[in-house]
C-alpha cells in the first residue's frame, strides 16, 4: 500500500503558524528551520520539503502577513463619515503592527539577509493598497479630502508606519495616553492638510 501523504496543506498551515509565533516570541536571532520544526512538532526535512528553504519559509510568512493585515482591514465598517473611517483604518493598521511587530518588520523592513523580496513579493501588499486607496477615494468623492488618491494613500501609510516606529522606540512619550494624543494630532493634521473643497470654503481668507 502507498504511504499516506505526510506533507499536507494542514501541516503547511501548522508550520506557517508556528513560524509566525516563533518569530514574534523569540525574534530573528532564534529563527531557524530546526526551531520552526520543533515549534510545529514536525521534522526539519518536512519544513524544507514544504517551503524549499529558510528563504522560502520567510517568503510564505511575508505573504501571510499581508493576508492577515487585509483580513484585519476587512473587519472595518464603512460609516457615513469617510474621514472617521480613515482614522479607523489607521488605528487598525497600528493595532496590527503593535500585535505583530516582528512579522511587520519582515513585511516592511526586510530584517533577514537571506530573504530578498522580488516582483511577486512587491505585489503582496496590493490588496492592502487597494483597500486604503478605495477609502481615500471615497473621502475625495464625498468632499472630505482633495488630491490624488494614490498620493494621499502613500502619505497615510507612510505616516502610520513612521508613527508606530516612533511609538515602539518610546519617542511618542512614556505612556499610552501621550502616544494616543500624538497619533491623533499627526493624523488630524495630515487629513487637514488634504482638506477638500468644503473645508477650503469654510476657511476665512
Amino acid at each position: 500500500m502507498p504511504r499516506p501523504k505526510q506533507r499536507t496543506p494542514e501541516l503547511r498551515d501548522r508550520v506557517l503558524a508556528a513560524a509566525v509565533g516563533l518569530l514574534a516570541r523569540d525574534g530573528v536571532g532564534a529563527f531557524t528551520a530546526r526551531s520552526v520544526a520543533r515549534e510545529a512538532a514536525t521534522s526539519t526535512p518536512a519544513v524544507y520539503e514544504l517551503f524549499g528553504s529558510k528563504a522560502g519559509l520567510l517568503r510564505a510568512m511575508f505573504f501571510e502577513g499581508f493576508r492577515q493585515l487585509r483580513l484585519r482591514l476587512d473587519t472595518l465598517d464603512s460609516s457615513g463619515d469617510p474621514r472617521a473611517d480613515l482614522l479607523a483604518l489607521a488605528d487598525a493598521y497600528r493595532s496590527f503592527i503593535r500585535e505583530h511587530p516582528v512579522l511587520a518588520e519582515l513585511m516592511f523592513l526586510r530584517p533577514f539577509a537571506d530573504f530578498d523580496p522580488g516582483e511577486a513579493e512587491s505585489q503582496a501588499g496590493l490588496s492592502v493598497r487597494e483597500f486604503v486607496i478605495s477609502r481615500v477615494q471615497r473621502a475625495i468623492d464625498e468632499g472630505a479630502l482633495c488630491g490624488d488618491p494614490l498620493d494621499i494613500a502613500h502619505v497615510l501609510v507612510a505616516l502610520v508606519q513612521g508613527l508606530i516606529a516612533a511609538e515602539s522606540s518610546g519617542r511618542l512619550g512614556g505612556n499610552r495616553a501621550s502616544a494616543d494624543r500624538r497619533w491623533t494630532l499627526a493624523l488630524q493634521a495630515m487629513l487637514d492638510g488634504f482638506g477638500g473643497p468644503q473645508r477650503a470654503a469654510a476657511t476665512p481668507s
